[in-house]
């Protein structure tokens, strides 16, 4: 009798990353069984031991990313002496991370499955969880900055983390399509241009309006 479950020298975090490679690469449909277990150099029954289902794998493979590759924007986020330096820096850094030589292009949270696809609705929802929860990330940096008293009363902050949620992932699908890293990085520069229009703020450094820098 053949041999079921895990191989005797499985290493489950190796097998992990090669997963999130396969679904950040393919998709959550794309992404076949049999391309799974190659890239993981496992059988079918360990996968189902290891990981419970293809969407248990799914899962857990997002959440690497999300720890992994997909932690810069949240990091950079994060590390912005200001809001505005901390949006720029998200902008910037997912320009760098979704064009990285030698990694699928994208953001595997925005690419993995489409929105509203009826075939598989856990995996919608829960990546729509993931994005909505960076767009909460967002708010929560502006929502400070507002108490700080970095961007003036009255703002939209709703509509603001919005709006650079809405950039962040449309970079990610202009990498997929084959946009370049000076081009996503020009698209993140262009986007601050917007910041003080929406805030009804100052330009940094004193410049008039028109010529902050971004």
């Amino acid at each position: 009798m053949a041999e079921r479950g895990r191989p005797r020298n499985f290493d489950r975090a190796q097998a992990l990353r090669k997963a999130m490679e396969v679904f950040w690469s393919k998709g959550y449909e794309g992404a076949s069984l049999t391309d799974l277990t190659a890239a993981m150099g496992i059988n079918s029954p360990s996968l189902y031991g290891a990981f419970g289902s293809k969407e248990g794998l799914f899962r857990e493979a997002v959440q690497l990313y999300r720890d992994t590759d997909g932690a810069a924007s949240r990091q950079a986020l994060a590390a912005g002496a200001t809001a505005r330096e901390g949006v720029r820096g998200m902008l910037l850094a997912a320009a760098e991370r979704f064009t990285a030589p030698g990694a699928p292009p994208g953001c595997l949270i925005v690419l993995g499955a489409p929105s509203g696809a009826n075939s598989h609705d856990g995996v919608g929802a829960f990546l729509g969880d993931n994005r909505r929860d960076m767009q909460g990330c967002i708010l929560a940096r502006l929502t400070a900055a507002a108490a700080a008293g970095e961007i003036p009363p009255g703002a939209d902050l709703k509509g603001l983390a919005a709006f650079y949620t809405t950039i962040l992932h449309g970079m990610s699908i202009q990498a997929r399509d084959g946009a370049s890293r000076k081009t996503l990085q020009a698209v993140a520069r262009q986007a601050m241009c917007a910041w003080d229009a929406i805030t009804g703020g100052s330009p940094p450094s004193g410049l008039p309006p028109g010529r902050a820098q971004a």
